[in-house]
C-alpha cells in the first residue's frame, strides 16, 4: 500500500507574529462590520453555518478557526469576494474577457499595474475590507 506525505500540522501559537496581527485585525473588521448590520453573533453563525462558539473564536482571531470559514464570513459581506485581488500582479488569473458590471471593478484592480507601495500587506487588506460597504447581506 503506497502511503501519503504525513500530514504537516502548524498550531495557530507557531504563525509568525505578522500573520497573527493580520487574522487579528481581519477579525476586528468582521466584528465591526456584523455590529454595523446590527446582528448577533449567533444570528450571523446560524447564516454561515458554523456554531455561535466557532463565531466568537473567529471574531477573537483564532488562527486554528479554517481559512475558509473566514472567507465564507467575508463573502456574507461581500458576495463578489475575490481574494485573487491581494495577490501580485504576475500570479493573479487573467480578468475575464467581458467582466459582468459586478465583478468590473475587481477585474480593473486585478489588470491594474503593480505600483510601490510603504502600506504593509495587512493594510492593503484592511483597506480592501474597508472598501466593502456593509451592505444587505
Amino acid at each position: 500500500m503506497i502511503h501519503g506525505m504525513p500530514r504537516q500540522n502548524t498550531r495557530p501559537t507557531d504563525f509568525p507574529p505578522a500573520v497573527q496581527q493580520q487574522i487579528a485585525r481581519l477579525a476586528e473588521c468582521i466584528v465591526a462590520a456584523r455590529k454595523a448590520l446590527g446582528e448577533t453573533q449567533a444570528q450571523w453563525a446560524a447564516r454561515l453555518g458554523i456554531s455561535q462558539p466557532t463565531m466568537a473564536r473567529l471574531e477573537r482571531g483564532d488562527a486554528s478557526v479554517s481559512a475558509a470559514t473566514y472567507i465564507l464570513c467575508l463573502s456574507q459581506l461581500n458576495p463578489q469576494l475575490d481574494l485573487t485581488v491581494l495577490l501580485p500582479r504576475s500570479t493573479a488569473p487573467a480578468a475575464p474577457a467581458h467582466p459582468s458590471a459586478a465583478s468590473a471593478k475587481t477585474a480593473a484592480t486585478v489588470a491594474a499595474p503593480a505600483t510601490p507601495s510603504a502600506a504593509t500587506g495587512v493594510d492593503d487588506f484592511v483597506s480592501l475590507l474597508a472598501s466593502w460597504a456593509p451592505a444587505s447581506v
